[in-house]
């Protein structure tokens, strides 16, 4: 029997360093509808008013591609080799970045090797046409990847995959192609677990799988454009770009391999001294951070620095409350 165009197009993603591969079939997704809506209507998108906008490109691929047939959903793991091998870089320091931005911008990565899946597409599927986008367009990525079968919607809301967790980016190719598709998943493997909500020290998660954005560490860090507000400062712990406590707990992410990707490897700044971030300098923060691709590059230098502020600020009440117990 000779190979489909879905199976030569998935032998063709796990060639360019994909981790998980499926396929749906384009089309409105009617049962993220009310969820969506009443996440922007608590204002739980908080500053990021982009998330108001194209709404039906969100919610139908068709609107993005003239005769979209098919979605296919890839993943790959960004979880650092270095802490399979020799543990943590950043381990007994307070300050903290979260794992995916410790290598090359994912944006630039994932869409280089969407554009070569989309060629090799549109090479074994002639007539056809595609569009990559890896968080970088108005797709809701995680439903696609559930109805794709590639995992489910944890309560931390990110996308677990069965025996490999979740330090995985998402990318998306839609396409013209007729593709067989995969069947949605339909299990929910989180149980009755609560480790993610009861760890997340903002108490983002109001509800399993929901994330009000205003109190989530990665927003205040990052989409944020403001400083730390005070409430928030010291409960940030230490996090200057990003989080990773609600995945850190997850007991999916106990066995999670090292990514295969060299690009995700880490950069100079990962794991610094705490005094060496607190001092770094304009010129440093372009040289090792913005040229590089990293990122850390996607907030201001007075952002990044005013997240600094927060940290050594709350670590220094943590080390002042952890003496006077001692």
């Amino acid at each position: 029997m000779p190979p489909t165009p879905k199976s030569l197009l998935k032998a063709r993603a796990l060639e360019l360093g994909f981790d998980a591969f499926g396929v749906a079939a384009a089309g409105r997704l009617e049962d993220s509808l009310a969820r969506f809506d009443h996440w922007l209507e608590q204002g739980y998108h908080g500053s990021m008013g982009y998330m108001e906008r194209n709404r039906d490109k969100r919610l139908d691929p068709r609107e993005l591609l003239e005769g979209a047939r098919s979605v296919v959903v890839v993943a790959m793991n960004y979880y650092p080799e270095s802490l399979t091998e020799n543990g943590d870089p950043a381990d007994g320091h307070w300050l903290k970045v979260a794992k995916y931005a410790w290598g090359r911008d994912y944006h630039y990565v994932i869409r280089e090797k969407l554009n070569e899946l989309g060629q090799f597409l549109e090479q074994i599927a002639p007539g056809s046409h595609s569009r990559g986008f890896t968080d970088s367009a108005p797709v809701l990525e995680r439903s696609w990847a559930v109805r794709a079968g590639v995992g489910w919607t944890g309560k931390n809301a990110c996308l677990i995959i069965p025996r490999k967790g979740s330090f995985f980016f998402l990318g998306e190719l839609i396409t013209t192609a007729v593709l067989e598709p995969d069947k949605p998943f339909g299990n929910d493997l989180c149980g009755s677990c609560m480790r993610c909500m009861e760890a997340c020290p903002t108490k983002a998660i109001t509800a399993p799988g929901t994330i009000d954005a205003r109190r989530c560490i990665s927003y205040l860090t990052i989409e944020s454009k403001d400083a730390i507000p005070r409430e928030f400062r010291k409960q940030c712990r230490g996090w200057i770009f990003g989080c990773d406590i609600c995945q850190d707990v997850c007991p999916h992410n106990r066995r999670a391999g090292p990514t295969r990707e060299p690009q995700f490897a880490p950069l100079q700044p990962m794991g610094w001294e705490d005094h060496r971030w607190a001092s770094i300098q304009k010129g440093e923060f372009r040289k090792l951070l913005v040229r590089a691709g990293s990122p850390l590059s996607r907030v201001r230098y007075d952002k990044l620095t005013d997240n600094i502020r927060a940290g050594m600020e709350a670590g220094e009440r943590n080390g002042n409350e952890n003496g006077r117990q001692a």
